[in-house]
């Protein structure tokens, strides 16, 4: 199972921790595995490249855990980035809360809530 905790100070969003295997085919056949990939990559480039915002990455190889952090979607001075940042990884929250109904067995989505600025 694969197990994504998303981080949020107050309504926005920063950042997400991923951690396990889906064990939905064989590792290195897994397409829910590769989506999550897939998904986690265009997030990381998205805000990297497109929103010119710096990303706090780490990805280890032998356990496949990845944590992404956005600290400019709650302290960048451009408000459209730190809006567009935290839309696109609530995005995420939300896409992989829909697709539960599917995979229930395979993935784990929850979220961490800091107080923040707007509570």
């Amino acid at each position: 199972m694969t197990k994504i905790t998303f981080f949020r100070r107050g309504k926005v969003y920063y950042g997400f921790h991923e951690s396990g295997h889906t064990g939905w085919g064989v590792s290195g056949d897994d397409l829910l595995c590769a989506a999550l990939s897939a998904m986690t990559m265009l997030i990381i480039n998205t805000i990297e490249v497109s929103y010119a915002c710096d990303v706090e990455y780490k990805i280890d190889e032998k356990t496949t855990d990845i944590t992404v952090k956005v600290p400019g979607a709650y302290s960048h001075p451009d408000e459209r980035k730190r809006y567009a940042v935290s839309g696109l990884i609530q995005g995420y929250f939300l896409q992989l809360n829909d697709m539960l109904e599917d995979y229930y067995d395979y993935l784990d989505v929850d979220e961490v809530i800091e107080p923040g600025d707007d509570d």
